[in-house]
């Protein structure tokens, strides 16, 4: 497996692989698939910001050659907020349990990194899967806070787990030095 930057190539597996999360599980709040040009300026975005958006590429194994994706997002629109970031991974249906998802998220931390992002924010939809906590945890990521029933897919009440990592494992992250 190589993980990647993502191409405009890769876009309509990435749109697949999101399609299956948005229309038939609770760990995405969206409802319904992105459209292909939704992800191709999402790619142009993360592309223009300079943040990572990397896929995994298992092209010398049988079957689609992207096998999972994994992207930086800012975290939020206010200038203060330009050293956070929002971490996305998913794996297609069929490709979770083998590492692939701590390979993506380990590239992504580190790309993040190198582009002057200081702190990853990963927001869990808890659908009571606990992977992608065990994923987030595995690497270095604590629990920050959990919003209760703020999501409502399916008919059913979800929470969101907050959790979050430091990227400057040197630099002091103490709130009342800042």
């Amino acid at each position: 497996m190589l993980v990647r930057p993502a191409a405009p190539g890769d876009i309509e597996a990435v749109a697949d692989i999101y399609a299956h999360y948005a229309t038939k599980t609770l760990v995405t709040f969206d409802e319904t698939p992105r459209s292909t040009d939704d992800w191709l300026r999402l790619l142009k975005d993360r592309n223009d910001r300079g943040l990572p958006f990397l896929v995994a590429d298992l092209a010398d194994l049988a079957g689609p050659p992207v096998a999972g994706y994994a992207y930086a997002a800012p975290w939020r629109p206010k200038p203060a907020y330009r050293h956070t970031a929002e971490d996305t991974v998913y794996l297609a249906p069929g490709h979770t349990g083998r590492g692939l998802g701590t390979a993506l998220l380990d590239a992504l931390l580190r790309e993040s990194a190198a582009t002057g992002i200081r702190r990853m924010i990963a927001v869990i939809a808890d659908t009571g899967d606990g992977g992608s906590v065990a994923l987030h945890r595995r690497l270095g990521f604590t629990e920050a806070g959990r919003l209760t029933a703020v999501g409502h897919k399916h008919g059913r009440w979800i929470d969101t787990l907050l959790m979050e990592r430091a990227l400057d494992t040197g630099t002091n992250t103490n709130t009342s030095e800042r």
